[in-house]
């Protein structure tokens, strides 16, 4: 991990021996000189990473180089912010006395380097001479892994990232030995009592209890009989408002008035109004991962008993919580998986990563395979890590080396799930550690929208240039975590992962690993200080306390809010944190609210931020300053009432901004925004032709209020544009759709709104391969023409006909693979040709009351849930009309 630490160090060295050429010959020495022995040093990485978990002093010799590394680009930062000349357009004396001046303040900055660089230049010094006075000589170079090939080594690996496939199937599908206990909780789940009652899961971690109550939840026959259902996460801090307040919000939605009322809740209060809300409703609810009676205690006040047959789901790793929680109730100790199970779940996890039915294995594999299963003891987690590990490691060797490994740490004739996963993480190349640490800052048992992380990803250096789109490259990433079972799939939407989560056992792993290489610190408001070692702060709670900290002395570079209760924030105090936080490459602030109408001015001094995330409002202002933030990737400003800020025209200096989400009023000239991929939440009066025609490189577009009096050759001039999400004004249907055949690179279309007339399947673009058409209300039966659709993959239709037929004809849709049909209320018959849909794997149907049959090839195709696809549509598209 220290690796990626010095490289980003080297490379701010290069950059200023190549920008500073006047430099004094003793400074251009010692830089030179610094540079030189960083890059000397990572031929040692790898080893010394491997070799510090036995051997703290080879520890602390790995610490003391990660802080140089970050001290040193703290330095030049904040040379750089400090030098950055705003120029001047006035002619005559008093401008060249001002240049004498700046002159006079670079020298001085500079003297100031150099005394700083000196200083690192001993520390080095220092550290090598502790190297061998403490005996740390076990440290060997890496072949092949010095800085020379590291450039060749990272263009590989994502050579070979690309050549898998794009998708990670949900892993929860993977769920062996269960069936019987999953009959028996649906009988528990469905027998007819009124009473209310409670189903505890318990057992140790990593058993599968989340995946086992995941599978009951989303089961059809739940989803029918339970009209109102929901599910919380506990973890052992909890915090009982805020768990009241998301099963509220689950229920009722995210509405402006629903989180302004919420806000200004009491727990009491809470505890009230979910009474009220669930007291005439037969509900469900999973209270997931219950550490302590309290917790269960706290919550279940609220959970009303209507004699309606409500039940709760309870999951536990103590059996006293399980027991106490309804002595009527029913309490289950999840088992460990049997010999012959565990092999069947180990080969199922090996042939979706690997396609090894395909390969094939030596008998030899299988019989080390076999034993090291075996030797699992019958815990999922540790079989599906332990099948991640083996699929990327190829034949008999390698397969050896992992066996005799685990074989070394192995006690009482079973392997610890520690080292299956510390194995696991040390496989990993440098960047993949890095992205995998990562998730240990957010919550436990958080589900992480994958689009926002990957850019925090890019904002601290982790994914590298290597040709590819950065996007891609992170999308490649956590498509390998997954594969590799450490991180699981909480929702995918269009085949691509949208939320996902980590498990606690691997997070406790990536907060400890994050730990010792100083990644990032998660706020203790139990401490008065922060470590000044780690320059990524999290704080999950008690936000307002670590604001009153000291961090005058801390060079931090992101900080993250996950804290609720965190409330409204006064600007001028905000003032002084951007002051003190000039080295900050990731700012989020999603979870603020100011108390003026404007982000303060001051955030024009954050120079080197390349995420910032806010929270906005109605008309809420960010300063013309922002536009002095060249180096930002991402701004994305959250409004749960779909209402709009306001962005200045100088946002147009942001050459390099690559993701823009918000919805905004104001003058913005986006054709400068040469650099951006994402448009996410924007009006179609904010983009005209003259706009789209600088947007070179724009992948994704999400349109709202889309009027029948726009042109869509606007979006038609996008030549590179992957996904369109348009969404009309209501009550107006959309223009003349023929200008979207121009976008010959559209894989993903999403229609919502009325449509008057489909255009003809060649006047659309030939490349699609996922659409949705929702609330089009077409009078016209749009079959004949989706299913010439050559690409065509993916269809949802909702709401979307209001005639009595469709029609699938002879050879239509011929690369279909899935269907969902929703809400048609006239549809009454459907013709289904010999040779329609031969590829079809997967059909949903809901709210189509007077169909009179389904074709007899769809009955038995696997059913797919469409509220499902409903909820994870509005959990990509948060706040989107649907």
């Amino acid at each position: 991990m220290v690796d990626a630490f010095v490289s980003f160090a080297v490379e701010k060295l290069g950059n200023f021996l190549i920008q500073e050429v006047a430099l004094r010959r003793s400074l251009r020495e010692n830089v030179q000189w610094l540079r030189n022995e960083l890059l000397f040093m990572q031929s040692f990485f790898k080893d010394a990473e491997e070799k510090q978990v036995e051997d703290l002093r080879v520890q602390q010799w790995i610490f003391e180089i990660s802080s140089i590394a970050n001290d040193t680009v703290a330095i030049l930062e904040t040379y750089s912010s400090n030098v950055a000349g705003k120029g001047s357009t006035n002619d005559g004396f008093a401008s060249r006395l001002k240049s004498c001046a700046c002159i006079c303040r670079k020298e001085t900055k500079l003297y100031n380097v150099g005394k700083e660089i000196q200083s690192l230049k001993k520390r080095i010094m220092d550290i090598s001479r502790k190297r061998e006075t403490y005996g740390i000589r076990n440290i060997n170079i890496i072949a092949g892994e010095g800085p020379s090939n590291r450039s060749n080594n990272r263009s590989a690996l994502i050579r070979t990232l690309r050549r898998t496939t794009s998708y990670a199937d949900d892993q929860d599908q993977i769920f062996v030995g269960f069936q019987e206990v999953i009959e028996r909780f649906l009988a528990e789940l469905l027998k007819e009592e009124p009473r209310q009652s409670v189903i505890s899961i318990y057992g140790m971690g990593g058993i599968g209890k989340t995946t086992l109550a995941r599978n009951l939840y989303n089961s059809p026959s739940l989803i029918t009989s339970f009209p109102t259902r929901a599910w919380i996460c506990v973890s052992q801090e909890f915090n009982t408002p805020d768990l009241l307040r998301n099963i509220i919000k689950s229920i009722q939605g995210c509405t402006k008035e629903i989180l302004d009322l919420l806000e200004k809740m009491t727990e009491r209060d809470l505890e009230s109004y979910l009474r009220d809300l669930l007291k005439e409703r037969k509900y469900l609810l999973v209270v997931d991962d219950v550490w302590h009676k309290e917790a269960w205690e706290s919550l279940k006040r609220a959970f009303p008993d209507s004699k309606k047959g409500c039940r709760v789901i309870i999951t536990t790793r103590k059996e006293d919580v399980a027991e106490s929680a309804d002595n009527k109730g029913f309490a289950y100790k999840l088992r460990f998986l049997g010999q012959e199970e565990s092999w069947d779940l180990f080969c199922k996890k090996l042939r979706r990563v690997d396609k090894f039915d395909n390969i094939g294995w030596s008998p030899a594999m299988e019989r080390i395979a076999s034993e090291m299963v075996e030797r699992c003891g019958g815990l999922p987690l540790a079989i599906v890590v332990l099948s991640g590990l083996l699929s990327h490691k190829k034949g008999l060797v390698e397969w050896k080396k992992v066996k005799a490994h685990l074989w070394h740490h192995m006690q009482n004739n079973s392997i610890e799930i520690s080292h299956i996963l510390s194995l696991s993480y040390n496989d990993l190349s440098t960047e993949l550690k890095q992205c995998f640490l990562y998730f240990g800052i957010f919550p436990e048992d958080s589900v992480i929208n994958t689009e926002k992380l990957m850019c925090l990803w890019m904002a601290e250096g982790f994914i590298p240039r290597v040709g590819e789109r950065m996007e891609d490259v992170a999308e490649d990433f956590l498509n390998e975590l997954v594969r590799r079972s450490l991180i699981q799939v909480a929702k995918t939407f269009w085949e691509k992962i949208i939320g996902c989560r980590i498990h606690d056992l691997l997070r406790d792993l990536a907060v400890k690993k994050a730990t010792e290489v100083n990644l990032f610190d998660i706020y203790d408001p139990r401490k008065h200080s922060v470590p000044l070692s780690r320059h990524r702060h999290a704080i999950h709670a008690q936000a307002q306390r670590y604001l009153s900290l000291d961090f005058s002395t801390l060079k931090l570079r992101t900080l993250l809010f996950f804290d609720v209760e965190i409330g409204s924030q006064d600007s001028k105090k905000f003032t002084s944190y951007c002051n003190m936080f000039q080295h900050l490459y990731v700012l989020d602030l999603e979870r603020i609210r100011f108390t003026q109408p404007a982000l303060p001015d001051a955030i024009g001094n954050l120079v080197h931020l390349k995420f910032l995330g806010l929270l906005g409002a109605n008309d809420f202002k960010l300063p013309p300053s922002i536009g002095k933030l060249k180096n930002l990737q991402t701004l994305q400003v959250l409004n749960p009432d779909r209402s709009s800020c306001i962005l200045p025209p100088q946002m147009s200096n942001l050459i390099n901004l690559r993701h823009l989400i918000a919805r905004y009023e104001g003058a913005v000239q986006l054709s400068k925004l040469t650099s951006l991929q994402t448009l996410k939440y924007i009006r179609c009066d904010r983009l005209k032709y003259d706009d789209a025609v600088g947007l070179l490189n724009l992948q994704e577009l999400v349109m709202e209020k889309v009027m029948n009096s726009y042109s869509l050759n606007v979006i038609g001039s996008l030549k590179s544009l992957r996904t369109l999400i348009l969404g009309c004004e209501y009550g107006e249907p959309f223009p003349p759709l023929e200008p979207l055949s121009s976008c010959q690179n559209l894989n993903k279309l999403w229609l919502h709104g009325k449509i008057e007339k489909l255009p003809l399947s060649d006047q659309l673009p030939k490349s699609i391969t996922m659409m949705v058409l929702w609330s089009s209300r077409l009078v016209e039966d749009p079959m004949p023409i989706l299913g010439m659709l050559s690409n065509l993959r993916n269809l949802d239709l909702v709401d979307a006909y209001e005639g009595k037929e469709i029609t699938c004809n002879d050879d239509s849709f011929g690369q279909l693979e899935f269907l969902r049909l929703s809400k048609l209320r006239g549809l009454e018959r459907w013709h289904f040709a010999a040779t329609a849909m031969p590829l079809i794997k997967g059909f949903g149907i809901l709210g189509c009351s007077k169909l009179q049959e389904i074709p007899k090839r769809m009955k038995r195709v696997a059913l797919l849930e469409i509220m499902k696809m409903e909820t994870e549509a509005r959990y990509r598209f948060p706040g989107f009309y649907i």
